[in-house]
């Protein structure tokens, strides 16, 4: 049986002249401009990010102060008309024990949408990928 030479399948060093310890420095320099690249992009996601949340953020709180304005005045009319069938005291303890049971509801499920916030994909992709590739240099 022969065997076929196909050029480029070849497993010879690229530059075999070099010492180990210009080979380490070349793989510590391509290591370095790995991770400043991956941080330059992090950077560049995180603030597009931001951007996109900071616009959001600014209508939320606007939207959040007219609700609050709303419902303190719906909740003292909610509380007087209650006078009517009920004393003052238990009218307004009433209408608070609803807003706490509100308050507990949005807590917790802001508590778990916090907890499922994750970091930029591509980049902690791109960063496993490297170490990996790192990894099998080295061995």
């Amino acid at each position: 049986m022969t065997q076929v030479h196909t050029p480029g399948t070849e497993t010879e060093p690229m530059d075999p002249d070099r010492s180990m310890s210009e080979l380490l420095s070349q793989l510590t320099s391509d290591f370095s401009g790995l991770v400043t690249t991956h941080i330059e992009l992090a950077k560049v996601e995180i603030k597009e990010e931001v951007t996109k949340a900071g616009k959001g953020a600014g209508m939320l709180g606007g939207g959040a102060f007219a609700a609050a304005v709303a419902i303190l005045l719906l909740s003292f009319a909610a509380a007087w008309g209650l006078t009517e069938i009920v004393p003052e005291g238990v009218a307004f303890l009433l209408v608070g024990l609803v807003w706490a049971a509100a308050a507990a509801v949005l807590a917790s499920t802001g508590k778990q949408k916090l907890a499922e916030a994750r970091m930029p994909e591509q980049t902690m992709k791109e960063v496993k990928e490297d170490a990996q590739w790192v990894r099998q240099q080295t061995s």
